[in-house]
């Protein structure tokens, strides 16, 4: 991952060097602002490869931002864009789209070779993700993407989740990820741009192999997310998404282990942070934190993922971690 700030530059130059080197050489946009405001810019970003696509975090003080046809003549993609608001917002407008806003939580689409103008909405800049899917890379119908204009996504409610935890997934996947998990969630999130446009039928197969891959991003997070309730099961993960229970089985079919065994599995790992981070907490609070229907039923399940009592795990792991402690060496 490549990441970079104004910081790394002298404050009279900031603006100047983002706007020359930054938004016209990576982004490929005409950024302004006043001439008085430059010196307290500031601008930071992310930028990691995954395939071909691309991920980017962008975070910056208030400036205006224009997409020119000379912009695009240096500057050329043709990849489809997602964009995710983390904070602030922004206005867009231009001659072949509607104005419209994006504020924090929103979701926008554009194909990347289109001219817009964007202008923060207040005084706190931007935070957003981005993401740029070669169009070439996108498995799709007969369908021209250097025709959409920008424009928020509008099925918020129905892809909204979705996008945000494939998104997160992409974030928090590491570089050594699998390379076919990382393709999954980027196809699926340009899957989704095409569906909340019109042009990919929600019952297609492409479409249906998207909202899949979408669907076990969010159950993965729903259980982390309830993971302490010891009636955590298939039934109340299904009715959170909407969907079957046989649906839900089927979801984890796909993958090398059922719900139950994720859930497990997830149980397990959090037991053995509470253990090795809360020294003198409880065991038997440790389970229940975990979403043990006993203590009995932690001691059973981790000593058969461990080899050892949870007792007998905490003792080794504090031995070990005072051997590494640098007041020790």
């Amino acid at each position: 991952m490549y990441t970079w700030s104004t910081d790394q530059v002298d404050p009279r130059d900031r603006f100047d060097y983002w706007r020359e080197v930054r938004a016209k050489g990576l982004f490929g946009v005409t950024a302004e602002l006043e001439p008085e405001q430059r010196q307290n810019f500031f601008g930071a970003f992310s930028l990691r490869k995954l395939g071909n696509a691309g991920l980017i975090e962008l975070r910056a003080s208030p400036y205006r931002v224009e997409r020119r046809a000379g912009d695009i003549a240096n500057a050329r993609s043709d990849s489809l864009c997602i964009y995710q608001q983390l904070g602030g917002g922004g206005w867009f407008s231009g001659a072949r789209l509607a104005e419209f806003s994006v504020r924090n939580g929103m979701f926008a689409t554009s194909h990347a070779d289109l001219p817009y103008r964007t202008a923060p909405l207040g005084a706190d800049g931007f935070h957003l993700r981005i993401i740029k899917v070669p169009v070439a890379d996108i498995p799709r119908p007969n369908v021209r993407l250097d025709e959409f204009v920008p424009k928020p996504v509008q099925a918020q409610g129905a892809l909204l989740p979705l996008l945000e935890s494939c998104f997160q997934d992409l974030v928090e996947g590491s570089d050594s990820a699998v390379s076919s998990s990382l393709s999954a969630l980027t196809q699926a999130l340009a899957h989704f741009a095409l569906i909340d446009r019109g042009v990919m039928r929600s019952t297609s197969r492409l479409a249906r192999q998207a909202l899949r891959t979408g669907r076990l991003s969010l159950a993965r997070r729903l259980i982390e997310r309830h993971l302490s309730r010891a009636a955590l099961s298939p039934t109340l993960v299904a009715d959170m998404l909407g969907i079957s229970v046989r649906h839900m089985h089927i979801l984890f079919e796909t993958t090398a282990m059922s719900f139950s065994h994720t859930v497990t599995a997830l149980r397990i790992e959090r037991s053995r942070r509470l253990l090795r981070a809360a020294p003198e907490q409880p065991i038997a609070e440790v389970a229940y934190a975990c979403g043990f229907e006993s203590l009995a039923t932690f001691y059973r399940v981790f000593n058969a993922a461990e080899g050892m009592t949870p007792g007998d795990y905490r003792a080794a792991r504090r031995t070990e971690d005072k051997a590494t402690s640098p007041a020790d060496r």
